[in-house]
C-alpha cells in the first residue's frame, strides 16, 4: 500500500495541536474549578428555544439562536431581539419550568459528582434565564451561588419587562468577565470551561482551557477551533479516572 508522505509543515502543526490538546487533558485533570455552559451542554435544549414554543413563536426565535451561537450576531442583539419576540409573562415561565422541566444531558449528573467528590468547584455560567438554571443546580447539587445567569424582569402584574442588562452573561464575552471575576474573588489557578457555543469559546482566556461539548449539537466553528473537543460526558469522566 503506497502512504503519500505528509509535507514537515502538516506534521509539525498536527503535533502542535496533538501537545495543546494533552496539555487540555492535564488541565482538565489539575482543575480546581469547572465552569459549565447550560443550555444544549448541562441539559439538551435551549431554554430560550422551548420557552419560545411554550409561547407561540418557536421559529422566529431559533433562527436567532442559531446565529448567537454561531457568533454571527452580538450575544446581547441576539437575546434582546429574541425577547421581544417572545414577551413571556411571568405566569409562562413558571409553567414552563412545571410541565417541560429541563432534561438534564446524559453523564453530566455523574461527572458534576466526581468533581464535586475531588472537591472541584463547580459553576453554572449560561446565557440562559436564572429561573430556568436554578432549577437545573437543584437537580445536580450545585449552590445558587454558583449560578450566573440572566434574570428576566417583570411587572408588578407578572407582564415582561425585559431583562436585567447589568448581568455579564447578557454581553458577548460575559462568560469571560465571570471566571475573570471567579479567579480574583477564588484565587483559583487552573479553571475550565466547558460548553457547546461561541460564548463559551470567546471564554478561554481567562480560562486556562476550554473543552468543546457536541452531545446535543455540534457548532461547527467551535469544534473546528476547539483543542479538545468531546460528544459525550463519559469522555471527560475517563479523563478523571486517570488521576
Amino acid at each position: 500500500m503506497y502512504l503519500a508522505k505528509l509535507p514537515t509543515s502538516t506534521v509539525a502543526t498536527c503535533s502542535f495541536r496533538l501537545d495543546l490538546k494533552t496539555s487540555t487533558k492535564e488541565i482538565f485533570r489539575r482543575a480546581d474549578a469547572v465552569c459549565f455552559d447550560v443550555d444544549s451542554t448541562v441539559i439538551r435544549e435551549e431554554g430560550i428555544d422551548e420557552l419560545a414554543k411554550f409561547c407561540g413563536v418557536g421559529d422566529a426565535v431559533t433562527e436567532m439562536t442559531h446565529k448567537a451561537m454561531g457568533g454571527s450576531v452580538t450575544f446581547k442583539t441576539a437575546l434582546t431581539e429574541r425577547l421581544s419576540i417572545i414577551r413571556c409573562s411571568r405566569e409562562q415561565v413558571n409553567k414552563l419550568i412545571t410541565d417541560h422541566p429541563p432534561q438534564l444531558t446524559a453523564g453530566i449528573k455523574e461527572l458534576v459528582d466526581t468533581l464535586h467528590q475531588r472537591n472541584v468547584k463547580v459553576f453554572l455560567v449560561s446565557g440562559g434565564f436564572r429561573c430556568i438554571v436554578e432549577h437545573v443546580s437543584t437537580q445536580l447539587n450545585i449552590p445558587l451561588h454558583h449560578v450566573y445567569a440572566n434574570r428576566l424582569k417583570f411587572y408588578f402584574n407578572g407582564e415582561f419587562a425585559g431583562f436585567d442588562e447589568t448581568q455579564p452573561t447578557s454581553e458577548s464575552n460575559g462568560k469571560g468577565k465571570v471566571i475573570s471575576m471567579l479567579k480574583e474573588k477564588h484565587g483559583f489557578k487552573n479553571v475550565v470551561m466547558i460548553g457547546d457555543g461561541a460564548t463559551d469559546l470567546e471564554a478561554c482566556p481567562p480560562a486556562n482551557a476550554f473543552i468543546g461539548f457536541g452531545g446535543n449539537v455540534v457548532r461547527q466553528q467551535v469544534k473546528e477551533r476547539s483543542l479538545w473537543y468531546v460528544t459525550s460526558f463519559r469522555e471527560l469522566l475517563k479523563e478523571l479516572e486517570k488521576i
